[in-house]
């Protein structure tokens, strides 16, 4: 399955999209633009961490949301707009769609996907369940609105280990999907024999552990902070593992003035905006000959741009749709996952 993601990626990556630089003036008129659209067309921008700090802000000052995916939707579905322009990826727009059926949903890149999403396709992972019928299918956030059709659960980086000690608590047997890093720190986490799908994000298996320590040879008091779809290398030297949230609640809340962050680039303006008086240091990945590309950033969050969305309002093809059928079966793990985090919340948790 590795060669197979493998291939499939690299393929999309063969059209990566490369933004130019935008002029001050340009920049403004677009903004401008974005704002009056927005206000005409009755919608409301989301945009996930990992999109570029001008388009956090837009949305920040337009009464939209900066989050992580999941968040993201369920912004979407309590605003009270008719419309959800989502800046991310395509799965992300998925997910909005799922929980908000009744809304427009347009994305300024339909193109904009995740390695994790096209390395799963939905057919194959139907088939891989089918075989081991006795399993629980527990699967990340970042998959099609089929493969969450196909599965019992979804979860995302900061409930996982919950939801699958939870499971096994109740004596089930888990299939994990897709990506084997954060896989792997969930089974090592609670010692839970998973089935694992073979996928990573192209952005987090880049980082290396040796890179990070020559770093923090020159920052000894930094603190490290990683996202558990790290391969387990750079997790074992990880002074805090967690969710894109987690990171920034981290970061926000431990004494380190210094950090090194190895998670997608794009989550520094959040942690600049929140803790301005704390220096953050990119990790180190492969380098010019990594597979991603855009070392620590996706290239695929990337394509969302102020042009695009300026011009999303008036183009008939960047609609997000979701097969009905599929949104039905997609909507009860992503449903049995709010719960559940509602659950632990008010401290008990049920069978959600």
């Amino acid at each position: 399955m590795t060669t197979i993601a493998t291939e499939i990626v690299k393929e999309h990556l063969k059209n990566e999209h490369l933004a130019g630089a935008l002029s001050p003036e340009k920049k403004a008129e677009y903004v401008a633009s974005i704002k009056e659209q927005l206000k005409q067309n009755n919608a409301v921008l989301v945009a996930h961490y990992y999109t570029e700090p001008e388009i956090q802000a837009l949305a920040e000052e337009t009464g939209g949301c900066v989050s992580d995916s999941l968040e993201m939707a369920r912004f979407g579905r309590d605003h009270p707009a008719e419309m959800l322009i989502v800046a991310g990826v395509k799965f992300m727009g998925e997910t909005a769609k799922i929980l908000s059926p009744e809304k427009r949903v347009l994305m300024p890149e339909l193109e904009a996907t995740c390695s994790l999403d096209i390395g799963c396709p939905a057919d194959d992972f139907s088939d891989f369940c089918d075989q081991h019928p006795d399993h629980e299918v527990v699967v990340y956030a970042n998959t099609s609105a089929a493969v969450k059709a196909r599965a019992d659960w979804v979860v995302t980086s900061s409930i996982a280990l919950d939801v699958v000690d939870h499971l096994a608590a109740e004596g089930k047997k888990v299939i994990w999907a897709p990506d084997k890093h954060l896989g792997s720190y969930v089974q090592r986490e609670t010692g839970v024999e998973m089935l694992m799908w073979d996928g990573a994000c192209i952005v987090h298996e880049e980082f290396k552990a040796k890179g990070i320590l020559d770093l923090k040879a020159f920052h000894p008091n930094a603190a490290v902070l990683v996202h558990p779809e790290s391969p387990a290398s750079v997790v074992d030297i990880a002074d805090f593992v967690g969710s894109t949230t987690q990171i920034i609640n981290a970061a926000i809340d431990m004494d380190n003035s210094t950090f090194i962050v190895a998670t997608d680039r794009g989550i520094f303006y959040k942690l600049q905006q929140l803790a301005p008086n704390k220096t953050f240091l990119e990790a180190p990945t492969a380098g010019n000959g990594a597979a991603c590309r855009s070392c620590a950033h996706c290239p695929w969050m990337a394509m969302n741009e102020l042009e695009g969305i300026a011009k999303v309002f008036k183009r008939s093809d960047v609609e997000i749709f979701v097969d009905e059928g599929v949104r039905v079966k997609a909507m009860k793990p992503l449903t049995r996952m709010l719960d559940f985090a509602q659950s632990l919340k008010l401290g008990v948790k049920g069978n959600a």
